[in-house]
């Protein structure tokens, strides 16, 4: 019988080992300072968008002068949507949470409610496992709203943090980017900072355009629909939709499950409303902001997405499709890329199908 262990020579087999051993060391890095790359790799996105109003201004005015007068307009701007908003939608929520034990009493009610009925029916089901969850639901959603103060000094923290990194990114970093591309052999300097900024920076502004328009929308649905706390719901939505692949379904399980015990009509309205703003967000929108993004296989994209948050949680479920995007776009597996892109007769069959 033919042993393909036979094949491997000893240098074969010692780069395998070495491989596999630099893969697994990668992945202990990668859970040991996610929080180090997750605010570095925000300040590298938002330097990039703000390269665009600073590549502007520096016709007029000096390199250092532009950068600071981009800044501070950007850190203004953002002061005041958090004084404004911010506040309101942190309101909301200390509400949500303050009423969130009444919302349980009308859950368990429900389940008591449905446990008559099916009983009726000779269908014996227990729910009193599932409202002992949901009492502890509400005592952990009370103790996150009591431990809030902690959260919002770490909050704000990060966020210094994140300015003071984006701001001397915008100022030094192009340097320091040259600085580190020299270390590359020659065919790899242009095709490395092209597979970042199309699979990271491209990646994640989308995201970011995208939820935005999902919050928006849905407040603006609550908004209509008469809703409470419409803003803190349409945050949550516009929040959650920054996952990729599962978050706005997750967003609309979430505020349906709130609004349930409120009204039941209420909550139908709102589930189909979201599910149609789901829609157009996926067929309309998400092929014309994320067209020049990554380019990935669903399975190869939803595997990714599972092994990102194994390794790192939440951390790695934002960073596993950008980084699984650039070593495909690197490597140039066609095989693992969507069919739009990987086979171009099959693209070309389905434009003349369309016609």
């Amino acid at each position: 019988m033919f042993n393909w262990l036979d094949r491997l020579e000893n240098r074969r087999l010692l780069r395998l080992l070495l491989l596999f051993a630099l893969g697994w060391i990668g992945v202990q890095l990668l859970h040991y300072f996610a929080y180090v790359l997750l605010i570095f790799l925000f300040s590298a996105i938002l330097a990039f968008l703000l390269n665009y109003p600073v590549g502007w201004l520096k016709r007029y005015l000096p390199h250092s002068l532009a950068v600071t007068i981009v800044f501070l307009g950007t850190l203004a701007i953002l002061i005041g949507l958090g004084i404004t908003l911010g506040l309101a939608i942190i309101g909301q929520l200390q509400d949500l949470i303050t009423n969130l034990p009444s919302q349980i009493d009308l859950w368990i009610d429900s389940l008591e409610r449905m446990q008559q009925f099916l009983a009726r029916w000779n269908l014996d089901i227990n729910f009193q496992q599932l409202e002992s969850e949901l009492r502890n639901f509400a005592l952990a959603g009370l103790q996150f709203g009591f431990g809030k103060l902690q959260s919002v000094f770490a909050l704000l923290l990060s966020g210094i943090i994140l300015a003071v990194i984006t701001f001397f990114m915008l100022l030094e970093g192009e340097r320091l980017w040259q600085y580190l591309l020299s270390f590359l052999p020659d065919p790899w300097r242009d095709r490395v900072p092209q597979a970042l900024e199309r699979n990271f920076l491209g990646f994640f502004s989308g995201r970011l355009l995208l939820s935005l328009f999902f919050g928006t929308a849905t407040f603006l649905v609550l908004l209509v629909l008469r809703a409470p706390y419409a803003l803190a719901l349409g945050a949550i939505a516009g929040g959650l939709d920054l996952i990729p692949g599962i978050g706005s379904t997750m967003g609309i399980s979430l505020i349906c499950l709130i609004l349930l015990p409120k009204s039941i009509a209420l909550s139908v309205q709102v589930l189909i409303s979201c599910i149609l703003l789901q829609q157009v967000e996926e067929n309309i929108l998400m092929p014309r902001v994320m067209r020049n993004s990554v380019n990935l296989n669903p399975v190869v994209l939803f595997f990714s997405l599972l092994v990102g948050a194994t390794v790192a949680g939440i951390v790695g479920i934002f960073l596993a499709i950008p980084m699984t995007g650039t070593i495909v776009s690197l490597l140039d597996l066609k095989a693992l890329q969507a069919s739009s892109e990987a086979d171009p007769k099959s693209s070309q069959g389905k434009r003349i199908l369309r016609q």
